[in-house]
């Protein structure tokens, strides 16, 4: 029987984008060759173990409406899936999960990441695919059983270096191609250096009106 566990994270520093990387240590305790177990590896955020700031609570009204509700809306978010292919192992073994991130404010798991100040994320590791393995007659081949599954607690600190390594000090946020257009054209008429001015000019007229 296989058994997971999630002992470390840290920025993946060699990425296209921002990313994560995840230690997944998998022990098969029955002392068989283990030939490659292809995993795919579901990652969730768990709200609910959490405790939240005032800050943070006021930040994440957005996404899980007024906090007297919390006990209904927190529910898991999805992160990511990934594929995760072990080397061959007798015993133990620890491979990197590499977990692709997004600053995309669209996206529920990002709100969520970018509302948090300080403390911890706990995440819930889901595992399903094949395990290869050596049998009295050559290799044999078997389900990864679906219902193990691993916890980590992500410090916020390691997400946000991670985000820190292609947004340093900032954010993202996606608009229409009209929105856009309008604000390139509001930059340029007010022959404003960055996109953060623009925005930063629009706040401040707002308001004063």
């Amino acid at each position: 029987m296989l058994r997971f566990a999630c002992t470390g994270s840290r920025p993946e520093p060699h990425a296209a984008g921002p990313a994560l990387r995840l230690d997944l240590r998998v022990d098969d305790g029955t002392g068989r060759r283990v030939h490659t177990v292809a995993l795919r590896v579901q990652i969730r955020i768990d709200p609910r173990p959490r405790r939240y700031t005032s800050g943070e609570t006021a930040r994440l009204t957005d996404l899980f409406g007024e906090p007297d509700r919390w006990g209904d809306t927190l529910t898991p978010l999805q992160l990511a899936t990934v594929p995760v292919l072990t080397p061959a192992f007798t015993g133990s073994v620890t491979v990197p999960v590499t977990v692709p991130l997004t600053y995309d404010l669209d996206v529920a798991a990002a709100r969520y990441l970018h509302g948090l100040d300080v403390g911890e994320i706990p995440l819930l590791l889901l595992f399903s695919g094949t395990l290869f393995y050596a049998g009295d007659t050559g290799v044999q081949v078997g389900p990864v059983p679906w219902q193990e599954e691993a916890h980590h607690r992500l410090p916020v600190a390691v997400w946000r270096a991670a985000m820190d390594e292609h947004f340093p000090g900032a954010g993202w946020v996606r608009l229409r191609r009209g929105t856009l257009d309008r604000l390139a054209a509001f930059r340029s008429a007010n022959t404003l250096p960055t996109w953060d001015d623009a925005v930063e000019r629009l706040l401040k007229e707002a308001d004063r009106g």
